[in-house]
């Protein structure tokens, strides 16, 4: 197996996709973590597997074209798309050699007597392709679920918000590889350390900030080798982040010394940003509706070299200073990090979603102490999750008031969606 290609580990991914439901990340981590490939290698198999999965409507659509509509045998569609994919999506890669190494690797699965298929999708693609470039462009205006491969579903109801120009640029948002951020754990390391450890280990950065994380916080990373297998990880110098997600916890406005509940705490990254704004004084409560997930908040903290966190069911405690309740929701504000998951959001789980993120609030009311700050979030752009869920919430609790409330927008903000509400219960 170590011998393998990028293309022929993308097949195998996007096939056992199909066949076992997993989300195609963990699959691509399973299978990277078994192969020794240089760096370009794993990065194209990254490209193609994450971009067929994200195309994959519009992929079909161009299959459909070529063969009258006529279902394909899922492994023989997954060669198309990986063809397919690389004539229009990887400009890099030339014509003839998209279309040799996919009929060859259709050879080597066994679809020899399919090969001359293949060939001819692809060929006549190539002999097609200015043509159909524009019209895969204009696709984008005459049917952007299409054109931009998204459930109709949901860009119907993103229009109906915010209009067809937001839409497309939320839609090209989602369709573009997510940007690596790093925020500075100011517990073990500062600016210069941090700095001079990236340099030695090759890292490319550039500083970045919004108004809800300060200066010399959270970092782009441009270009890096593996993160977990670089020294300044693994001494918990930094942590991956995204910048949107910050924004919760600076609205907790957590104090050292305080006594904090994190409601729904896995993986930890706002569990660990919380303790690093407490200086690691004071105590983190760390809950989440899976215990089992805990283990992910548990080892971060070790590596963050966080100990004012417990993991602990039972609260001897009268109540807590602050709560952050970041909520189970759709996600549909980090469907760019979240590759297969607009395929898997159906309209009904919003209304589902939307009765555990009340449930979790009715939960949470009775254990923050008079006068203590609760924070909701979610990274859900739906308003059924985010400002209807918070007004329901005040019109059972006549003792919290809504100080403020924010939606982070990816085509306003530039960071991934998330909303978030900070209620003050009354002493």
């Amino acid at each position: 197996m170590n011998g393998e290609k990028p293309r022929q580990i993308a097949i195998r991914i996007l096939r056992r996709r199909g066949e076992s439901g997993e989300y195609v990340e963990k699959l691509l981590e399973n299978e990277l973590a078994g192969h020794s490939l240089s760096p370009p290698d794993r990065a194209l198999c990254q490209e193609l597997v994450y971009g067929i999965v994200r195309w994959q409507a519009t992929l079909d659509w161009l299959i459909a074209r070529k063969t009258g509509d006529r279902r394909q045998n899922d492994a023989l569609r997954f060669l198309l798309h990986l063809g397919l994919y690389q004539l229009f999506w990887l400009q890099r890669i030339p014509n003839h050699a998209a279309v040799h190494e996919t009929v060859e690797l259709g050879k080597e699965l066994g679809f020899g007597h399919q090969a001359g298929f293949l060939n001819a999708v692809l060929r006549g693609y190539t002999r097609e392709r200015e043509a159909t470039t524009l019209l895969l462009e204009n696709l984008k205006q005459t049917d952007p679920a299409l054109g931009y491969s998204h459930p109709a579903w949901l860009v119907e109801r993103w229009q109906a918000r915010w209009g067809a120009a937001q839409t497309a640029q939320l839609l090209q948002w989602n369709n573009t590889p997510p940007s690596v951020y790093a925020r500075l754990n100011l517990l073990k390391a500062d600016f210069a350390t941090l700095s001079a450890d990236w340099q030695q280990e090759g890292v490319d950065f550039v500083e970045r900030q919004w108004d809800w994380t300060g200066s010399n916080l959270v970092f782009e990373l441009k270009s890096h080798p593996p993160l977990p297998q670089s020294p300044s990880f693994q001494r918990g110098f930094f942590y991956v982040q995204d910048p949107g997600t910050l924004l919760a916890v600076n609205e907790l406005d957590p104090q050292p010394g305080e006594n904090i509940l994190d409601l729904c705490a896995a993986p930890g990254g706002k569990t660990t940003y919380i303790a690093q704004r407490m200086h690691n004084r004071g105590r983190i409560a760390a809950r989440d509706s899976q215990p089992e997930r805990l283990k992910l908040v548990r080892e971060n903290c070790t590596r963050l070299g966080i100990t004012c966190v417990e993991f602990s069911d039972s609260d001897p405690t009268p109540g807590f200073d602050r709560i952050l309740l970041d909520a189970p929701c759709s996600n549909t504000g980090v469907l760019r990090r979240r590759v297969d998951l607009r395929w898997r959001i159906k309209p009904g789980e919003i209304e589902r979603l939307r009765q555990t993120q009340q449930a979790l609030l009715e939960q949470a009311a009775p254990q923050l102490k008079p006068g203590g700050t609760l924070v909701y979030s979610t990274c859900s752009l739906e308003p059924e999750e985010n400002e209807s869920v918070t007004q329901d919430f005040l019109g059972r609790h006549g003792n919290f008031k809504l100080e403020r409330q924010r939606q982070l927008l990816p085509f306003a903000d530039g960071v991934d969606g998330a909303y978030v509400a900070r209620l003050r219960k009354s002493d």
